[in-house]
């Protein structure tokens, strides 16, 4: 007979003890034990390995995956060139950034032979409608279900066999084999499992949504994402309109690659060229505006960052930095102040990234270094020329990866200059088509302030 045991497991990775730690061994967080029941029977120890033949790897046929095209070019870009029959897709955003949104919007441009099973946890069926109706969802293969109950859920993708599945969301989904309550490490962890099960045995796609942490990462277990196929954050600031969904990890197509869409009130629309709607409505003739130029999976971005430098009315300086890293524009104004003789210790700075996008690629320091220097001298930088290069505590301008897309997307746009680190010119002289845009390569920050400053 089953007894009933008392485990204590982490809420951060999902490490068990029998009793209650301060700190986790596994990811040294403090105070993310939680008290949970759970049911423990006799195990089996006669394992039957008759049917079980281990299988030399060069005896393995590979074949390509079958996929379904979501309607979205943008989703497929990120999904590595459609959804994955019998694949398990997490997608994780903040509360109202519009995940339910664009997962109705893909069950309405997807074209299947079988029905669509959209399970909801947290709406009814009324509420969901009202939602579909602004978006002019009309798919009659989509067929909707109010539960929470995986045990009903199961018998119903069991019986209906459909050719994709939704769960919204996962954290509100429990097992009636486990006593702990939805939500918990347990749940999450158990229910993820079966439908994963269910996936690969059935040949059914599974698209979960998963909510996230004040932190940003996707709340539950860390082992949730590393159970799933694919992992996509829906990011961006829910005051602008600008929507980026990015994939972290991909077993069927590259990982880091993105898609740029926009919040309308039809609903989400792509963006075909970010670059021009990013640089829509930059201000010219203006210090601290410059134009650097991204590289986000596959796809190159010219975005606009801002610098403000003004004379502090306190004794400690201030520093703002959005959608940068804080910690990046402090090293990068030391710099200034060691190798150029920049005095920057009694004035505040903000630095922006324009459209709400963020940027952590080491490509854009050049431009975000001569942005500060800009706005400090109070110099306007050539609106037509775009900025790359990495740069290091020496002072340096350092090579950058992906800079024949990087130029070339600067040419499309209509850019006169670009200037880049030395270590990219032997590149930069393999391109064939090249002309309109002229090339300056430096070879440290004080030469870059030179030409430009």
């Amino acid at each position: 007979m089953a007894k009933n045991k008392s485990l204590y497991i982490c809420q951060e990775c999902g490490y068990e003890s029998s009793g209650w730690l301060g700190k986790c061994p596994a990811c040294s967080q403090w105070n993310t034990f939680v008290e949970e029941v759970s049911k423990s029977g006799s195990k089996n120890n006669n394992i039957d390995i008759k049917n079980i033949k281990p299988v030399s790897i060069n005896d393995v046929s590979s074949h390509a995956e079958e996929r379904y095209c979501t309607g979205f070019k943008e989703i497929d870009r990120v999904l590595g060139g459609g959804l994955v029959k019998g694949s398990l897709i997490l997608v994780g955003g903040d509360p109202g950034i519009g995940k339910s949104t664009l997962i109705l919007q893909i069950c309405n441009s997807m074209v299947l032979n079988s029905n669509i099973l959209y399970f909801s946890g947290e709406e009814s069926i009324g509420q969901i409608k009202i939602r579909a109706d602004r978006l002019s969802v009309k798919n009659s293969k989509l067929l909707m279900v109010s539960e929470t109950s995986f045990n009903t859920i199961e018998a119903v993708i069991l019986k209906e066999k459909p050719g994709l599945v939704i769960i919204d969301s996962i954290q509100t989904m429990f097992s009636e084999d486990i006593t702990s309550a939805p939500g918990s490490v347990s749940q999450v962890r158990e229910v993820t499992g079966k439908l994963m099960r269910i996936a690969k045995d059935n040949g059914i796609s599974i698209i979960i949504v998963g909510h996230v942490t004040k932190e940003g990462a996707i709340a539950g277990p860390r082992v949730l994402e590393h159970m799933v196929d694919t992992v996509l954050y829906f990011e961006g600031d829910r005051h602008m309109s600008y929507r980026v969904l990015r994939s972290v990890k991909n077993r069927f197509g590259s990982t880091n690659e993105i898609g740029i869409f926009e919040m309308r009130d039809t609903g989400l629309a792509e963006i075909d060229n970010p670059s021009a709607i990013m640089l829509s409505g930059r201000p010219v003739n203006v210090p601290g505006s410059v134009v650097v130029a991204s590289v986000e999976g596959t796809r190159p971005m010219l975005i606009e960052v801002q610098a403000l430098v003004s004379p502090t009315n306190f004794g400690m300086p201030r520093r703002m930095a959005t959608g940068i890293d804080y910690n990046r524009i402090t090293l990068l104004m030391a710099v200034l102040e060691k190798r150029v003789g920049m005095q920057l210790g009694n004035f505040d700075a903000y630095v922006n990234v324009v459209g709400g996008i963020k940027i952590d690629e080491p490509a854009c320091d050049l431009g975000l270094i001569i942005a500060i220097a800009s706005s400090f001298r109070n110099q306007i930088v050539d609106p037509d020329c775009v900025l790359i290069g990495e740069v290091g505590l020496t002072g340096e301008v350092r090579a950058v990866s992906h800079i024949d897309k990087r130029v070339m997307e600067a040419k499309r746009i209509g850019f006169k200059t670009c200037i880049i680190p030395s270590g990219n010119k032997k590149i930069i002289k393999q391109i064939k088509d090249i002309s309109g845009i002229e090339i300056k390569a430096v070879e440290n920050v004080k030469e870059a302030l030179d030409l430009l400053v």
